[in-house]
């Protein structure tokens, strides 16, 4: 939702530190910070799924023995927090100059519990929700590069959601495209 907000910083290519250094690729660290508190054992599961879709698209093999951190912080959760994560974390790849392979994006679906997909849910659609899904959707052919389930749902309703999710992709990677054009049009 429009309500949901979250900056990131990327930070890197950089030397890496001895114990963290790959000696093929580099290393990618996510850090995942509340809007208050410290993290908690939910940021850090985002945070290994958002750095299980970046090293999927980030050709880290350009930058052996580096270090690329990601820094997320919520400014405001209002529902699809983990899509909305997502989304910032491309579009910090892709401001950075990153090379990437490809683009993706994150879309989250609330299943109601009459069985109705619902796109984007606000917190209090996801509460009533018997099965929320997030799926991180590469521009690439479409292809699913995560996907995290949150209540239960049949193998038959996961595909409905994920076909709404990828059909969803396409308005996202248009707004990619309109931001990045207007940006440097200037």
């Amino acid at each position: 939702p429009g309500d949901t907000s979250v900056l990131a910083g990327l930070y890197g290519p950089a030397e890496a530190k001895v114990s963290k250094e790959l000696p093929d690729r580099a290393a990618l660290e996510v850090l995942l910070r509340p809007k208050v508190g410290l993290p908690g054992v939910m940021e850090r599961s985002r945070e290994q799924l958002l750095r299980q879709t970046c090293e999927a698209v980030v050709l880290g093999v350009l930058h052996p023995r580096t270090a690329i951190t990601l820094v997320l912080q919520v400014l405001s959760d209002a529902g699809s927090l983990l899509s909305c994560c997502l989304n910032a974390a491309c579009m910090a790849l892709l401001d950075a100059g990153l090379p990437l392979t490809a683009l993706f994006c994150g879309v989250t679906c609330a299943l109601q519990p009459d069985g109705t997909i619902l796109l984007d849910p606000t917190a209090r659609q996801e509460q009533e929700a018997r099965a929320i899904l997030t799926f991180a959707i590469a521009s690439s052919e479409r292809k699913v590069l995560m996907a995290n389930t949150k209540g239960s749902c049949s193998v038959e309703e996961m595909q409905q959601c994920l076909a709404a999710a990828q059909r969803a992709a396409d308005t996202v990677f248009q707004f990619y495209r309109d931001s990045v054009r207007r940006r440097y049009s200037k």
